[in-house]
């Protein structure tokens, strides 16, 4: 198969990484260093994971990182106490809410509570209103806003281009409709939003030029799908049954991925592609906050 269309994600995310360091550099020039809360409810072990990961890649970018962790009993009113105190916290520039919340506690309330300027997530209703509104004062969603970097800098061209997003949730597939389909730079796309109601939708698929595939369904997308020479996002994070594998399991994302690279122009790997990119818009978006906070944010050295 060939190699030479894969779009590397970590390659790209590390570029973004030495962006997002030189600006910390320059703040912490004027005394400020960026500061990320985490805040994660039970013992999740994913969760766990992804928290993790990004603590690692703050420290390595000169960013402070701090998790609270709150056991799984902790209610709904003790949670929005705690995300009082951070807003009100000019140290704090970014808070991250890791989902899944357990069931008791509503998640859209908890994103909504969190200050519209500390939502390095992008999900509070404000910022999910600037981005359809085409407003780049808000904090755009981390994964959709990664995606749109990785087509950026392979240098697919976005601008009138048929796209078609498989998923319609709220986390990647609608702010990723609403990216691609602005009257700016780097957009101007013809999107469709496919689903799971969508009428022979691979008919749908094989017009795209561009085929994002976020609804949660392992290999679901196949080479006969695929418009050949079409540029394929694979952000499916699937566990699936593997009796070879040493847990007895294995990630998979949405793309068939042995069957659709050679039909591909360019496609993501899973892993290695969506993912990396996620956690580097999210250190981009910290930085952010911290620069629009000023000397009021600062977290003194």
């Amino acid at each position: 198969m060939p190699a030479g269309n894969l779009i590397d994600g970590r390659a790209i995310a590390g570029q973004i990484h030495e962006e997002t360091a030189r600006r910390v550099a320059q703040l912490q020039s004027r005394g400020i260093t960026p500061r990320l809360v985490f805040v994660r409810v039970g013992e999740d072990e994913a969760s766990k994971v992804y928290v993790g990961m990004k603590e690692k890649t703050s420290a390595k970018l000169g960013i402070s990182s701090q998790t609270q962790v709150l056991p799984v009993s902790t209610q709904e009113k003790e949670l929005l106490e705690l995300l009082a105190r951070l807003n009100a916290d000019p140290t704090v520039h970014g808070i991250l809410v890791q989902a899944p919340l357990p069931k008791h506690i509503s998640e859209t309330k908890i994103y909504a509570t969190v200050s519209p300027d500390k939502d390095v997530d992008g999900f509070h209703p404000v910022n999910v209103g600037k981005l359809m509104l085409g407003d780049e004062t808000g904090f755009r969603p981390c994964t959709p806003a990664g995606i749109h970097e990785l087509l950026i800098r392979s240098q697919v061209a976005i601008d009138g281009a048929e796209v078609v997003v498989l998923g319609r949730g709220n986390i990647v597939g609608k702010p990723m409709a609403a990216i691609l389909m602005q009257k700016s730079k780097h957009a101007n796309a013809t999107v469709t939003v496919c689903h799971s109601r969508t009428h022979d939708l691979p008919a749908h698929c094989r017009k795209a030029d561009i085929l994002i595939a976020a609804l949660g369904s392992p290999e679901f997308v196949k080479a006969e799908m695929v418009k050949p020479g079409a540029v394929v996002i694979d952000v499916g994070v699937n566990r699936v049954t593997d009796a070879s594998a040493k847990n007895g399991w294995r990630l998979t994302g949405d793309v068939d991925f042995a069957g659709v690279q050679p039909v591909a122009g360019k496609i993501t790997p899973n892993p290695g592609g969506v993912g990396p990119m996620t956690i580097a818009m999210l250190m981009q978006n910290t930085v952010r906050a911290a620069e629009q906070s000023g000397s009021m944010g600062a977290l003194r050295k």
